[in-house]
């Protein structure tokens, strides 16, 4: 697979809590450079970036992030506030304490809040994979088609495990025809962009391809 097309999927994102307005600058100028799908960025810098790239790039954030453990109705508050600063995607994390009580109801209606409020804006739904058993993963595929979700993801990148190839095979088997997978943590290489491409992941989260086409260039 060409890079260009693996970097067509790709959202390049910074999200470490320190990031200045310097390197979150930097960031959209590589993703306009090239041609990532967008760029994943602290909810603070989404009007400061809406501003400074208007329409070249998709802009997309985070809800409820990375813990996922605050209420529906903050997480709301967060969506709304982000899509009225200019964001066109939000990556929200689910409660797992919900998913290990067994309540998928809870998860349902949450899902079903946020995109609600995103309209035909791309909500995905961040599951963090690396804390969830495989009957827990099937069941959460079943929930996030139900509540009509654009994308299941697995990894915040947060937590002490990525992505892997078993569970975007998993997705891709069990997810229904309209929710696409996000694979995002732990992708270190084109190699390993295109097999998860290749097992049915569209988008892919990570900064390190961009670098990796930076440092070649360099």
């Amino acid at each position: 697979m060409d890079k260009k097309e693996v970097l067509r999927k790709v959202d390049h994102t910074l999200l470490s809590s320190t990031a200045t307005w310097q390197e979150i600058q930097q960031l959209c100028d590589d993703a306009i450079t090239y041609e990532t799908a967008s760029v994943c960025i602290p909810p603070s810098y989404v009007k400061r970036v809406k501003d400074y790239v208007g329409n070249r790039l998709r802009i997309g954030t985070v809800v409820g992030f990375p813990n996922g453990y605050s209420t529906t109705s903050v997480k709301a508050f967060e969506a709304d506030d982000a899509l009225k600063k200019g964001a066109d995607e939000l990556d929200m994390v689910i409660n797992l304490g919900n998913v290990k009580n067994g309540d998928d109801t809870s998860i349902y209606n949450e899902i079903r809040t946020l995109k609600m409020l995103c309209g035909q804006r791309v909500l995905k739904v961040i599951v963090e994979t690396c804390f969830l058993t495989q009957e827990e993963k099937i069941r959460l595929c079943r929930v996030v088609t139900e509540a009509g979700a654009d994308f299941i993801k697995t990894s915040t990148g947060f937590g002490p495990g990525g992505a892997t190839f078993e569970d975007v095979a998993l997705f891709a088997e069990h997810v229904g025809p309209g929710v696409r997978i996000k694979a995002a943590g732990g992708i270190r290489s084109f190699e390993d962009a295109e097999e998860l491409i290749r097992l049915g992941a569209s988008r892919l989260g990570t900064s390190r391809l961009v670098k990796l086409m930076k440092e070649k260039k360099g």
